[in-house]
């Protein structure tokens, strides 16, 4: 076991306290709307030049896995997802905030994280090279695939109203095609010099779920004060433990999900906590819980983005595929100490490897730790009055939405989107379905055209799209999950006809 041989280097003083440091201060920069992982891993390969290999991989390493968990902080409080990867948070997890319920929210959170985390972390390894060899067979057919999957999900992330969440979902498809084609180069829908980059998903996310907040908070009639706190924000830290670790399914659901979705190469986070999400709510006893503040939204959703860590760097590391968009940074990281995927990673330079592969667990760990450290000030955020929050809000908005690409156009499409959903959802629509709508809409559109091409040289699209082991199984999920869709809809029809009839049976 050479995980175990090398994991007392993880505990020298230097690997622990750069450990430290990046955990720490990847739990702010994944807190800060705007600042993704990615952009996070990024920003910070710079200042590894002059550190030894090892250093520089945990480093990076540690601000992966905490940048993930710490953009679920901004969502449950200022509903703000930090990163796409934590949008299905947001969704149970400010308004258990908004029930007070804030410290308690976060340390479902961070403890289902920490389980997903180990859990992915352990995928990556015992099971690195069938895992490896799997992620090869996914081209663009199967990504394709895999991408409308993610579609069949979005008319349950309506908020109670399917058509409005596949208008919201066709409306966020539409938006990803604004600019120019990702694979022929043909400008579309550009009818402002503001459009001619498209719509960066940084500057949506932040729109559509931060401007609508500011709104909110202006508008209310409490302006004066903050969300007050009720005697549930003292739950403790044992209780959160216990009753998430009975939440069996949803932890199984999300870490399995986040495991699959974190093979897949180019999948990323943001894919895995929608899903995950969405089949908890799907397999609920009662569904009209979730978006009102059920745990096991938070729970399965958080579970899912943290498990897909480890599991996302089997393809990176063994065949220099990223398996998300931050792997694909580490990968710079990789290079620019002179470190190759392939087998002399795991031979040559196995103390290295392994050192950072037991640093990412030990990680998970400390995220989890400094986690549930903060999340007992959690009460102060949520008591700042209103004004005041819709300053920071705004500030912090527009401080992530240019930090991105360091553009005014962004910043503008950033506050037009947000107005506009901030109409919107005074008549029941959902920024959660037009984000995943967006999300989908470039990941299909590119897959699509990339096997179309290869399909005309070879036996045509038919073939190439419909046949393969790969495919049939993920056509067969596709089908699943529309049917599933259709069947839980029609449970909970009955089940609010039958409240309605016999409301007093409903009621004990």
């Amino acid at each position: 076991m050479e995980f175990l041989q090398y994991f007392g280097e993880v505990f020298t003083l230097t690997h622990f306290m750069i450990l430290v440091g990046g955990t720490v201060g990847g739990l702010i920069l994944g807190a800060t709307p705007g600042l993704s992982p990615t952009m996070a891993v990024a920003l910070l390969i710079p200042f590894t030049f002059q550190m030894e290999p090892t250093a520089s991989l945990i480093l990076l390493g540690a601000v992966y896995t905490s940048t993930v968990a710490g953009g679920a902080v901004s969502g449950i409080l200022v509903n703000i997802p930090g990163a796409p990867a934590n949008i299905a948070t947001v969704m149970d997890g400010h308004p258990m905030a908004k029930q007070g319920r804030a410290t308690e929210a976060l340390h479902y959170c961070f403890i289902s994280s920490l389980i997903g985390g180990v859990i992915g972390v352990f995928l990556l390894i015992f099971f690195t090279p069938p895992l490896a060899d799997l992620a090869l067979k996914f081209g663009p057919a199967e990504l394709f695939w895999v991408s409308i999957f993610g579609v069949t999900i979005i008319a349950s992330l309506g908020g109670g109203s399917v058509i409005k969440g596949l208008i919201a979902g066709a409306v966020g498809i539409w938006i990803s095609t604004i600019g120019y084609n990702p694979v022929l180069g043909e400008e579309r829908f550009a009818f402002s010099e503001h459009l001619t980059g498209g719509v960066h998903i940084i500057a949506a996310l932040i729109g559509l779920f931060a401007i609508p907040q500011v709104l909110t908070l202006l508008d209310s009639k409490t302006a004066g004060g903050g969300v007050e706190m009720n005697a549930m924000e003292n739950h403790s830290i044992w209780q959160s433990f216990k009753y998430t670790l009975s939440r069996v399914r949803a932890l199984t659901i999300g870490t399995v999900t986040g495991s699959i979705v974190g093979i897949i190469p180019g999948a990323g986070g943001q894919i895995a906590g929608l899903v995950a999400y969405d089949q908890t709510r799907k397999t609920s006893k009662d569904s009209s819980r979730f978006g009102k503040g059920e745990p096991d939204g938070v729970i399965a959703a958080e579970s899912a983005n943290n498990a897909m860590v480890g599991p996302s760097l089997v393809p990176l590391l063994t065949l220099g595929i990223p398996g998300s968009p931050t792997a694909a940074v580490l990968l710079g990281g990789l290079l620019i100490n002179g470190l190759f995927p392939g087998p002399d990673l795991f031979t040559v330079h196995s103390a290295v490897t392994w050192t950072f592969i037991d640093s990412l667990l030990v990680g998970q760990v400390l995220m989890m730790v400094f986690g549930l450290s903060i999340s007992r000030y959690s009460r102060f955020v949520t008591r700042i009055p209103n004004h005041v929050m819709a300053a920071a809000v705004t500030i912090l908005a527009v401080f992530g939405t240019y930090s991105v690409q360091n553009s005014l156009s962004d910043v503008i499409v950033m506050f037009t989107l947000g107005i506009g959903m901030y109409f919107i959802a005074k008549i029941g629509f959902s920024p959660a379905p037009l984000v995943l709508g967006l999300i989908l809409g470039q990941l299909t559109e590119t897959n699509f055209l990339q096997g179309s091409m290869i399909a005309d040289s070879m036996d045509g699209p038919w073939v190439y799209f419909f046949s393969g082991t790969i495919n049939l199984i993920l056509i067969a999920l596709c089908v699943l999950s529309i049917g599933f869709s259709i069947y839980s809809e029609m449970r909970e029809n009955r089940r609010r006809a039958q409240a309605v009839t016999h409301p007093n049976e409903e009621a004990a």
